[in-house]
């Protein structure tokens, strides 16, 4: 397209300056002409190979004219690949009738040829490179090409094996296919011990908590003063966080295309069991904790992972809390979580979300991992989680369930 152009753009031009020319030189032709038939009337017109002269003085009929040049008025006249001259002095009218085929002959040669031979020799050195290059870089093509079709989860390398490569793929281009066959493997290694450990880590964690849960409940059953009955009702309430945590972190670790076992559920009630637990924390502290439900939204998703949502946002609420209040507002489309507590700068706000991070190092009870968690387990379901804090006032946490 672009030598098109460039031969077309040429080619425009070559005509333009060629009229030009022609029309330069024919009116210099008849100045010259008529100097010539001043100084003597006998003067033929000019008849060259390329040009040929005609007048007709005051008086003369047209008829001796060629055909073509009756009738034309003075100026310069188009007549087929012909260009004609027609002056009016007082003698009488030149014509003066260019036939351009000597010069189209020499701007072809002299111009339109060299380009021609400069865009074949582009052409062919184009090619040739396009050629020599295309054997360098089709072993890496090819090898894209096979890295793009892997699936994370099961990587297929045996196109990538030794006895596997084209004859093609050779040099470096072989070296780095063996190396990428070795990581492919050390991958579904990683990937399959991943796979086994979070199935084995669910099930031999679930266990003894499922034995502390049974044997809290046996305990409860008999008679027990209120002090043991609170302890072990606390203990009943840890293993259910501990399994929704559970829970929460398996989902985490699947694949996002592997759909949970998801049921409809509540809201409100899940704020009110983990506002209950909640309040434990705050045993000793001036701290008043409000539930307030003026909606009772329901949601189609694991039940568990709302638990350790909320639990983890009441749990920073309480620890940074030290007196005020904490007010829990559930509306139909969200949950606002309001503390009195020390609040974060706009510094602490753009890392709140990063794993291990603590708005106060000096509160050891934090491993800064539950903001953290809240983040991708809201971006997993499809809600959305914002923060907005005043250092020294308090934090605003709000869950958005429609993102």
């Amino acid at each position: 397209m672009a030598s098109l152009a460039v031969i077309a753009t040429v080619l425009i031009i070559s005509t333009v300056i060629k009229h030009s020319l022609v029309h330069s030189m024919l009116r210099e032709e008849a100045i010259h002409y008529w100097d010539l038939y001043a100084t003597s009337s006998a003067q033929p017109p000019p008849n060259t190979h390329d040009l040929r002269g005609y007048l007709i003085t005051l008086g003369q009929s047209e008829l001796s004219l060629p055909e073509e040049l009756r009738g034309l008025e003075p100026g310069i006249h188009s007549i087929g690949r012909e260009l004609v001259l027609v002056d009016d002095q007082a003698p009488g009218r030149l014509y003066l009738v260019w036939m351009g085929t000597q010069a189209e002959r020499l701007f072809f040669w002299s111009g339109t040829m060299p380009l021609l031979l400069c865009l074949g020799a582009l052409y062919g050195a184009s090619y040739i490179t396009y050629r020599f290059f295309r054997r360098l870089v089709s072993p890496m093509s090819w090898l894209a090409r096979q890295v793009a079709q892997w699936d994370p989860r099961e990587p297929d390398t045996s196109a990538l094996a030794s006895d596997q490569l084209p004859k093609e793929v050779q040099g470096e281009a072989r070296q780095l296919a063996e190396a990428l066959h070795g990581l492919s493997q050390r991958v579904a290694t990683h990937v399959a011990r991943e796979r086994d450990f979070t199935r084995d880590a669910s099930h031999e964690l679930r266990t003894p908590l499922t034995v502390i849960r049974v044997a809290s409940d046996l305990a409860l059953a008999g008679e027990l003063p209120p002090r043991a009955v609170r302890s072990l009702q606390r203990i009943q309430r840890s293993s259910r966080e501990m399994e929704a945590v559970i829970d929460a972190f398996l989902i985490l670790a699947r694949e996002a295309d592997i759909e949970p076992q998801s049921e409809d559920f509540d809201v409100a009630e899940i704020v009110l069991d983990e506002a209950e637990s909640a309040r434990d924390l705050l045993v000793g502290k001036p701290v008043d904790l409000d539930v307030v439900c003026n909606a009772k939204p329901r949601l189609h998703a694991p039940p568990r992972v709302m638990h350790v949502v909320i639990s983890n946002l009441l749990r920073n609420a309480c620890s940074y809390t030290d007196e005020g209040r904490i007010d829990v507002t559930v509306d139909s489309d969200q949950l606002v979580i309001r503390d009195s507590g020390i609040g974060m700068s706009s510094e602490a706000m753009l890392r709140a979300f990063e794993p291990f991070y603590r708005v106060d190092e000096s509160r050891q009870h934090s491993t800064g991992l539950g903001l953290s968690i809240v983040y991708r387990l809201c971006q997993r379901f499809g809600w959305k989680v914002e923060l907005e804090s005043v250092l020294g006032q308090g934090t605003t946490a709000t869950v958005r369930f429609v993102s």
